[in-house]
């Protein structure tokens, strides 16, 4: 198991995979976080909610990009995609960010899947 080996999900965590999607999580930690300000002051969310919203999606950000060497991680961190996109009742550009962040997300993993196979070979 020296790559994070073959999981539950019946894929191999490749050290490209780890990489990208940490850098797909730690921008949307930043973006996250961003959010409860403008909840509370654009759009009058409560804060003890937005504060919730916002700071919580950060931590499970920096979580799942904690995780990403097990397979659970990508679960974790594709649960966060739908969590930043249901964030948009809160703060509406989240619905069209969270889905660029979604693109990103399975970007990172089938791109980096792609080229370390290619250059395994």
């Amino acid at each position: 198991m020296a790559g994070g080996g073959k999981g539950l999900l019946g894929f191999e965590v490749t050290p490209g995979m780890r990489r990208l999607g940490s850098s797909v999580l730690g921008m949307e930690a930043i973006v996250a976080g961003l959010v409860t300000p403008v909840a509370i002051a654009v759009n009058g969310v409560r804060p003890s909610l937005a504060v919730t919203a916002g700071i919580g999606l950060a931590v499970l950000c920096v979580v799942a990009a904690g995780l990403l060497k097990k397979p659970i991680g990508y679960v974790l961190g594709t649960l966060v995609q739908v969590i930043a996109i249901a964030t948009g009742f809160l703060v509406p550009a989240m619905f069209f960010l969270g889905a660029i962040f979604l693109a990103l997300w399975i970007t990172a993993i089938f791109v980096a899947r792609r080229v370390e196979g290619v250059t395994s070979r």
